[in-house]
């Protein structure tokens, strides 16, 4: 049994549960569903944007309005690096870097 409060998760339709890149702000953030193991880290750091669905795995709210720091820091903090963080401006990946 998982001690993940309930209201920590998300339903998601089967559709959804690819990985799927949401742009909010500067950043275009994208969880790789085969690496996430379900730790919840990133919605320690950033509940505002992730939030886990019915598999216990981590998915991007679409209305977030958290600071591209927050995010960053949530994807940092994931232990597998599955939260991919890249600059709309340059193009660039910034994490994992």
């Amino acid at each position: 049994m998982s001690n993940i409060p309930k209201s920590c998760t998300l339903n998601v339709m089967d559709n959804q549960t690819q990985d799927r890149e949401i742009q909010i702000g500067k950043y275009k953030i994208k969880v790789v569903r085969d690496l996430c193991i379900g730790a919840a880290s990133c919605i320690a750091v950033s509940p505002d944007t992730f939030v886990l669905d019915e598999e216990k795995k981590a998915v991007i709210k679409e209305n977030s309005q958290d600071v591209p720091e927050n995010i960053l820091m949530a994807a940092q903090s994931c232990p597998t690096a599955a939260i991919i963080i890249t600059d709309t401006e340059t193009g660039e990946q910034v994490w994992p870097s």
